[in-house]
């Protein structure tokens, strides 16, 4: 078995070279490690090592020439630091340490600058670490101010009972808490699905008053379409809110609390501080409910935490509500989206209800959007119908420039209508309408066959017209071609042989155009 070869040991030279090339010609550690043939963290230890000394720069200030002297302070054992130095607030830096392009380093030196015989770097971190271990159970995930809002919903429930019916339900608690100051929104709702877990969503940006960079969330069925490791598909609705309010949904994966573990802990706090002392009041509706849980959430935000000597409210007011963005002018309009494949009528239909769409659509599969208002309709991302919503059942919604020429003649068309152009031409012919489209099974069956007798006046005179609709009438032939017939073989002109009783405009037995309107 070939010998393992021992690494070279670092001298005060290879000292001088790191500090060279590093300071000197500004080469990064990966190149002097490469450069020297010596390991990354060598070079990098040195370096650090070097700056906690006051050497940042090359060449090496007065007094340096010496080997022994760098050797002395850079290659020193490294001790436990002495007891009598200057202790960091670290509660005081845990808090700035959230702050936007804040790091440790440049927390040491302003503490170095107050405090000149203070902790070196090294210490100064494993003393920030430890105090962050004792105050934070778990401390990985260090939230940026205004970095992120998680969400979940707890695993109590409350009871809510219906005062008329007697029926109990079950409220969900909905949570929501800030990443950086633990500022903590909490509601009923009826229950877990999207509009539920829509409203509850706005509702938590209202109260905070801004919106975060991320939304951090569990992979809730009503939110996210497809619960992925690594590219979730959220619900368009979902999706729609978070564009509306300019932040991104992050879903976290699947059976991993850390990755929200600062809701994981709200809930608990929410669970403990406010639901339990709720437990034994009975409630009758949401809204008694939720305005119970508002007063102890007031209490729960601006009792101080113990750790950290301040108020969650505190906290999110001195380092947190500046680093959000703002919320929209108007807030979120729930919606609800769905697909559809155009009917052969130009229609889609939208629970129960049929609204038309271009023509030209007809078979293609499109994109629905609801709200309470309006029915709005896209087709490859571009919006190509919307409608004012309707709660009639099986009606029909049609706009005239969808349909085809050749239907929109009849767009505007009832039986009204057509009676009122018929009383133009003369009562008779305005009976003769009336019975066209009463005759039949619906009036529409009859909207082509009063046409064609109106029609016929573009052809023959007025007076014609209306003693050929009498004629058809008196012998019971109600009909477009035999009131056409009448008129070619001029029987209009010869007076029929008996005038039996048949009903005009003014009589009762005339429904006429006021009873279709």
């Amino acid at each position: 078995m070939p010998r393992r070869k021992q690494a070279r040991r670092t001298d005060v030279k290879d000292m001088r070279s790191i500090l060279r090339l590093t300071y000197e010609q500004g080469l990064s550690v990966r190149a002097v490690s490469e450069r020297l043939k010596l390991s990354k963290t060598t070079v990098s230890t040195y370096v650090l090592r070097a700056r906690e000394a006051g050497l940042t720069a090359w060449p090496l200030p007065p007094g340096y020439d010496d080997d022994a002297a760098i050797e002395r302070l850079v290659f020193r054992r490294v001790g436990r630091p002495p007891q009598d130095l200057d202790e960091p607030d670290w509660a005081v830096m845990a808090q700035e340490i959230k702050r936007k392009g804040v790091t440790l380093l440049l927390l040491w030196q302003e503490y170095r600058a107050a405090h000149p015989n203070g902790y070196g770097y090294t210490w100064f971190c494993t003393r920030f670490m430890a105090f962050q271990r004792r105050t934070h159970v778990s401390f990985r995930n260090r939230h940026e101010a205004g970095a992120v809002m998680q969400t979940d919903y707890a695993g109590h429930t409350v009871p809510v009972v219906d005062p008329v019916t007697g029926v109990i339900t079950q409220a969900q608690i909905f949570v929501a808490v800030l990443g950086a100051s633990s500022f903590t929104f909490a509601m009923a709702s009826a229950s877990q699905k999207l509009p539920d877990w829509i409203d509850a969503q706005c509702r938590a940006l209202s109260f905070i008053g801004g919106v975060p960079r991320a939304i951090v969330c569990d992979n809730l069925k009503a939110g996210v379409a497809k619960a992925l490791w690594f590219e979730p598909t959220l619900n368009a609705t979902f999706a729609a809110m978070a564009e509306h309010y300019d932040t991104t949904i992050l879903p976290t994966r699947s059976r991993r609390p850390r990755d929200k573990g600062k809701v994981e802990g709200a809930v608990l706090i929410v669970e403990r501080w406010i639901l339990a002392r709720l437990r034994n009041r009975q409630f009758f509706n949401l809204a008694e409910l939720n305005a119970a849980i508002a007063v102890l959430l007031t209490d729960l935000n601006d009792r101080p935490m113990r750790h950290v000597g301040k108020s969650r409210r505190a906290l999110f007011e001195d380092i947190e509500r500046s680093a959000l963005a703002s919320l929209p002018a108007a807030p979120f309009e729930y919606a609800e989206w769905k697909t559809a494949r155009v009917h052969p009528d130009y229609h889609v239909e939208v629970d129960k209800t049929f609204y038309s769409v271009p023509h030209r659509l007809i078979g293609r599969q499109v994109d629905v959007r609801l709200t309470h208002r309006v029915v709005e309709i896209f087709y490859d991302h571009a919006r190509v119908a919307s409608h004012m919503r309707t709660s009639q059942r099986r009606g029909h919604v049609t706009v005239s420039e969808h349909m085809p020429k050749a239907h929109q003649r009849y767009a505007n068309m009832s039986p009204a209508s057509l009676i009122d152009r018929a009383n133009k031409t003369g009562p008779n012919t305005a009976t003769l309408v009336e019975r066209l489209m009463r005759d039949k099974p619906h009036p529409e069956q009859g909207y082509r066959s009063a046409m064609g007798v109106l029609s016929l006046a573009r052809r023959y005179e007025r007076e014609r017209l209306e003693a050929a609709c009498d004629r058809a009438l008196t012998i019971g032939a109600v009909s477009y071609s035999s009131v056409n017939a009448i008129l070619k073989a001029g029987f209009d002109k010869i007076p029929p042989a008996t005038k039996p009783a048949k009903p005009t405009p003014a009589h009762g037995n005339i429904r006429g155009g006021s009873y279709y309107q």
